[in-house]
């Protein structure tokens, strides 16, 4: 299925209290990244992971909110605007991650979208070090040229 959920989000007032029902209820575990958001595993399983934090929209209900893979948020919000949607938040970068993008569809339906961040790109490796070249055989010295004899100098008689 083209653009798949991939993340569901917990909008909560209670985190505590979110984390202790869900932990005791699907022995889900969890982590925080970041100040203020947990991240939700479940385990090595099939289905998505997910996340716990505060409302992005304040005095938005509690509620579950799936997110979908898309391939840039900004487009995404821009045809959902267009499509009659009403915008809760056009682009939010998360750092090293991706980014994230929130709409209620003209029914009121909320749905998040996810772009998910390229891969960085691996460290160029440093260029092996050239083999050092052989050392030159030393060139055999040259021969001097053989001297002409000096011409022995003549005797007066």
């Amino acid at each position: 299925m083209p653009n798949a959920f991939v993340h569901i989000e917990l909008n909560t007032s209670d985190l505590a209290a979110s984390k202790k029902f869900y932990k005791g209820l699907f022995a889900w575990e969890f982590t925080s990244p970041m100040p203020g958001y947990t991240m939700l595993g479940v385990g090595n399983g099939p289905g998505a992971g997910g996340g716990m934090g505060p409302n992005p929209t304040p005095g938005a209900p509690k509620q579950w909110l799936p997110y979908v893979q898309v391939d840039s948020v900004k487009k995404t919000i821009a045809k959902a605007k267009k499509r009659g949607a009403t915008i809760l938040v056009e682009y939010q970068p998360i750092p090293n991650m991706g980014a994230l993008g929130v709409f209620l569809d003209p029914s009121g339906a909320a749905l998040g979208i996810w772009e998910q961040a390229a891969p960085a790109a691996a460290p160029k490796k440093a260029a092996a070090p050239k083999k050092a070249a052989a050392p030159k055989k030393a060139a055999a010295p040259k021969k001097a040229a053989p001297k002409k004899k000096a011409a022995a100098p003549k005797r007066k008689p």
